[in-house]
């Protein structure tokens, strides 16, 4: 009897940087099959990369309840086991930053704003 074993790649995390940005905002699209960057594209803190392709990223938005809160975007294709260990990873970071994006609402707000109308333009 063959066994086949299949090894799991490695997924590298790091902070946003403004070079990612068109990359991000292309998942974006892609998720909310659209041709517009809208406040849900949030600001963007964190990301997961697979060899050298960024195959998912973390944002800062508004909630419903007016609170600061994350949200995943994913491309399409990536594992459950890949999108549980970045979401770990995204909550332990979320918890730990005090940077005021991450604390303050209207600040995020804000810069929400200057982000979606700079992607658009």
């Amino acid at each position: 009897m063959e066994t086949n074993i299949q090894y799991q790649e490695q997924l590298q995390y790091a902070e946003v940087y403004i070079s990612d940005m068109l990359v991000l905002k292309n998942i974006f699209l892609q998720v909310q099959n659209t041709g517009k960057v809208s406040s849900g594209f949030g600001v963007p803190f964190l990301l997961a990369k697979k060899k050298s392709e960024i195959i998912a990223f973390a944002s800062l938005v508004i909630s419903e309840k007016g609170s600061i809160d994350f949200k995943i975007y994913d491309k399409a294709g990536v594992q459950n086991l890949e999108k549980n260990s970045f979401i770990k990873r995204v909550e332990s970071y979320f918890k730990k930053n005090n940077g005021p994006n991450f604390r303050n609402p209207e600040q995020l707000k804000n810069s929400i704003y200057r982000m979606v109308t700079w992607l658009n333009q």
